[in-house]
């Protein structure tokens, strides 16, 4: 396996490095491809593929929720770090300093860290190392840890093996439109809150807190009148932005700083939330205890005691009371 050496690479899940006070997310690094027919080299096969995941992290968050859609829970097993993330990244369950309840041990290497997983698979990895993982166990190798692509993947590659083939949350038809939707949502909602709780300067938060409200106030208009984001279905978009409106109350309206509205302050958005939770397979997806302890404690660049806050878990259990918008589409 090989000992770890300081500063040899990035442990954590968030290389937060700062030019001029603002927030700047690396890339990631394993960009290889799942396909129905094997052409990429990484046949679809039940069995075959594990879903590395952190409860905490959104971008995890996002495979986790397509993986339940899809019903691939049988075919694509899952492995769960602990949310206490410390000098050595995500660790595993099942040793001293991983026994947090519900964190899994590695199944395929015996990793106590996330890093030795990366590590395994490319012996000379030298960057971030970070959650989710799509890892081949017959290869031994890791085929991609960026979630907007193992999403797609889900999507459609793995439908051999899915009771929901037909559910498709990227149509063909809709793509562009579902791109652009993405791409301000991404900007200014999913990264940034990040971009406004590891702002280092008064110009750099303000710059990044500021859009997101905007974003926000944006999206709240556009369910007044629409089921979802992109009109009367469910799509990649809704799903994209569920990981960060569930944490929203919970953690980023007051650790990161993101406090001028609360998601619950915004009927339409609440409304939205709330259905999206109760979509079946989806509640469980979703793990408030893993969350909160991980971003209080873990971050201690935002939170240097690492009291994690009781109280905080929204329900999300209540009505929606979105019909009146459904029977209007």
């Amino acid at each position: 396996m090989g000992q770890l050496i300081e500063g040899e690479w990035l442990k954590k899940p968030l290389d937060v490095k700062t030019k001029a006070g603002a927030f700047v997310r690396a890339d990631s690094s394993f960009r290889d491809w799942v396909t129905a027919n094997g052409s990429s080299g990484f046949k679809a096969e039940a069995g075959r593929y594990r879903l590395y995941v952190s409860y905490a992290c959104p971008w995890a968050h996002r495979t986790l929720i397509l993986r339940a859609l899809k019903g691939l829970q049988d075919v694509i097993p899952v492995t769960v770090v602990s949310p206490e993330m410390g000098d050595n990244g995500w660790p595993f369950g099942g040793y001293d300093g991983g026994n947090y309840e519900g964190a899994n041990e590695d199944p395929e290497i015996g990793a106590e860290f996330l890093w030795q997983l990366y590590v395994s698979a490319r012996s000379d990895y030298t960057g971030r190392v970070t959650v989710p993982v799509l890892y081949d166990t017959h290869k031994r190798t890791i085929v991609s840890n960026e979630s907007s692509e193992i999403i797609r993947m889900l999507n459609t590659e793995f439908n051999a093996f899915s009771p929901a083939p037909e559910l498709d949350l990227y149509p063909e038809a809709m793509r562009e439109e579902i791109d652009a939707v993405n791409a301000r949502i991404y900007d200014t909602v999913n990264n940034g809150v990040y971009k406004s709780g590891f702002a280092t300067s008064q110009e750099k938060y303000e710059a990044a807190v500021y859009p997101l409200f905007e974003t926000l106030d944006w999206i709240e208009e556009r369910l007044s009148t629409n089921c979802y984001l992109m009109g009367d279905r469910l799509t990649e978009a809704d799903w994209r932005l569920f990981p960060t409106l569930v944490r929203f109350d919970a953690v980023y309206f007051a650790h990161f700083k993101c406090n001028i509205r609360q998601i619950r302050d915004y009927p339409n958005l609440q409304g939205y939330l709330q259905e999206l939770y109760q979509v079946p397979g989806v509640a469980e997806t979703v793990n408030f205890d893993h969350i909160i302890h991980h971003y209080y404690w873990s971050q201690v660049s935002v939170n240097p005691t690492q009291i994690v806050p009781v109280g905080a878990a929204p329900d999300l259990t209540q009505p929606h009371n979105r019909d009146h918008i459904k029977s209007a589409a």
